[in-house]
């Protein structure tokens, strides 16, 4: 299954530099042996003439059911605790199913939390759905 990850920084631009989140998270995910085979970076679509937008990029990876899934939910949350400012990063699938995690909400969770979400995470991509937005 092929899943795209969109990264976004609010008030900052992508750019290769140390402040570029989707490849800081290409290269955070780079470090995981059983995901490094599955990524690819794409430029985002250009936003429409006279709109501003979040700064995005895209990075898509083919997932599998299992292993694959699982390390890429717990690398993403992972990240996103490490990260300074918002960030936001969207996982779509194939079907549309868009599941969303944003650091201003993991980036104080326990490490018991960050695991249960990365777990929730990982079975909403594995079924297709979203998880619950209450946490339960």
């Amino acid at each position: 299954m092929k899943a795209t990850l969109t990264v976004s920084s609010p008030g900052t631009g992508p750019g290769p530099g140390p402040g570029g989140g989707v490849n800081d998270l290409r290269r955070w995910l780079q470090r995981h042996p059983e995901l490094r085979a599955h990524i690819r970076q794409e430029a985002a679509p250009e936003p429409a003439p006279g709109t501003m937008g979040a700064a995005s990029e895209i990075l898509t990876l083919v997932l599998a059911p299992g292993g694959v899934t699982v390390a890429l939910s717990a690398a993403v949350v992972a990240w996103l605790q490490n990260r300074r400012g918002n960030q936001t990063v969207t996982i779509t699938l194939p079907d549309g199913t868009q599941v969303t995690v944003a650091s201003e909400r993991v980036r104080d969770l326990s490490a018991r939390d960050s695991g249960e979400l990365a777990q929730r995470l990982a079975e909403a991509l594995q079924r297709g759905e979203l998880p619950p937005a209450d946490g339960s």
